[in-house]
């Protein structure tokens, strides 16, 4: 792995002496878990700016401060500290916490505070000492996109070469002629070039990552039609898999733009194809041994792991709020297609919610994948949800049920309405989580004040903005009603 790998203030400011760098670009996540940024001279970084921090509006950033008390503080992490590989001037990047500059105390609404602390609780229940996340960030290239909302037209356009809707286009004086190969509908699984077309740019997003730091495992085409892929990072502890998550998603979306192309993580952005999702793994251990591992126990698994799954399925509808947080997510969260919507744990079968992977016999390996989420989660707040929600099922020693063997996709109607699943919209979601939020308070992980902002943010700005416009499709279905 490359990186910068500083290890405290000082080592920054020797880089940015002995590089010569004069700018400095500092960041931070909003709550819904978007990366915001602005840039300094570098002449303006001392040791003081790691105790003290840099200024900002607090008010202009979603889901953070009033108008009133709009200042606060960002502190920057001189262990994020990584080269942007997009600018022309040399530019060093710094994530940072954000600070309350009244009581001088960690902001309690900045989702990388949030994580942290859910690292901090699982140290002090004395149950693990260091827990591991490994999500596989699935995404779309295009080569095209448009959409627009007016009080009297909605319409939206995606766009790839790699489209199967494109096979009998006829040859044009801008693309040229149509030589076929494309990945039909469900069927873009690893197919080699011709009909991958993007190995070259995914494997310049790689080699970025790498250079900043981030631990990358493999990448490849995935299933759907019209470019879709996915790149997987190693595992690592959480605030810096969330780090990795952003920064991923980042120079993703740069080599593509770079490209003349664009990249998203929106779950479902095509019609009858496959979505974009973020199947999460996640382990405990403690002195060096990872909890969940048994070699007498289910699929390898300890009775801790067990729990840990079943604190999962419990609160999943809550969880959900922060893992499928966006109405597109629930596009792809559908009953009676290929999603994991299904609140069982099985081993190998990908149509459970919480799936025990046996690719490997080692002990090291063993872990639990949550195949709800996806890449419109805020990685701080999501991964935090999923520990809490694991360690309230080992702390009340939570069953999470027989393990369901078969495909539960291809079960009769009336077996299947008998296995509980994931709410069926986001409001669902949020109503889940107003109701079921003790087990993510615990240790004050998250405040009550957070909870709130999140239920209203989301509820205002995104269920009822959608409830009130038209569909398109519903004037197929009622203009002559």
């Amino acid at each position: 792995m490359a990186g910068l790998n500083l290890k405290n203030a000082q080592d920054v400011l020797d880089y940015i002496s002995a590089n010569d760098i004069r700018i400095v670009d500092v960041r931070f996540i909003d709550l819904p878990g978007t990366w915001q940024h602005f840039s300094t001279l570098s002449t303006q970084i001392d040791l003081d700016t790691f105790s003290e921090g840099l200024g900002f509006d607090g008010s202009s950033v979603r889901g953070f401060q009033q108008i009133q008390e709009s200042d606060m503080n960002l502190i920057p992490d001189p262990t994020t500290a990584f080269m942007d590989p997009f600018t022309d001037e040399p530019t060093l990047c710094l994530i940072c916490d954000v600070r309350d500059p009244i009581n001088e105390t960690p902001y309690s609404r900045d989702p990388r505070y949030i994580a942290r602390k859910a690292e901090k609780y699982l140290e002090s229940s004395g149950i693990a000492n260091e827990s591991f996340w490994g999500p596989e960030l699935e995404h779309f290239i295009f080569d095209h996109v448009e959409f627009d909302q007016t009080s009297n037209s909605s319409h939206h356009l995606v766009d790839s070469e790699e489209g199967i809707w494109n096979s009998g286009r006829p040859e044009d004086e801008y693309r040229g002629p149509n030589l076929g190969h494309r990945p039909r509908h469900k069927q873009g699984y690893f197919p080699p070039s011709p009909v991958d077309t993007l190995q070259d740019l995914r494997t310049d997003a790689v080699l970025k990552m790498v250079d900043a730091g981030i631990d990358i495992e493999v990448h490849h085409h995935e299933v759907a039609t019209a470019g879709q892929g996915e790149i997987d990072m190693r595992f690592t502890s959480m605030t810096k898999m969330a780090d990795w998550v952003m920064l991923h998603k980042y120079i993703l979306k740069n080599v593509a733009y770079m490209q003349g192309k664009v990249a998203t993580f929106m779950p479902k952005p095509l019609f009858n194809d496959n979505g974009t999702g973020m199947h999460v793994h996640s382990s405990l251990w403690k002195d060096g041994k990872n909890l969940f591992f048994d070699e007498k126990g289910y699929a390898l698994t300890s009775e801790t792991c067990r729990h840990y799954i079943g604190g999962l399925l419990k609160h999943g509808p809550a969880l959900m709020a922060f893992l499928a947080p966006s109405t597109n997510s629930y596009k792809r969260l559908v009953p009676g297609f290929e999603a994991p919507v299904n609140l069982v744990f099985s081993a190998r079968n990908r149509s459970a919610a919480a799936r025990i992977p046996m690719s490997s016999k080692s002990p090291k390996a063993k872990r639990v994948e949550f195949r709800p989420p996806d890449p419109t989660c805020n990685p701080y707040l999501g991964f935090a949800a999923m520990l809490m929600a694991g360690l309230d099922g080992i702390e009340n020693k939570i069953d999470p049920g027989d393990p369901l063997e078969m495909n539960i996709y291809e079960l009769p109607v009336e077996e299947a309405s008998k296995i509980a699943q994931v709410p069926g919209s986001l409001e669902e979601s949020l109503n889940a989580l107003e109701a079921d939020q003790e087990f993510l308070k615990k240790g004050g992980v998250f405040t009550q004040d957070v909870i709130d902002t999140w239920l209203d943010y989301k509820r205002t700005n995104e269920v009822d903005e959608l409830r009130l416009r038209p569909h398109p499709y519903e004037f197929f279905m009622y203009f002559d009603a």
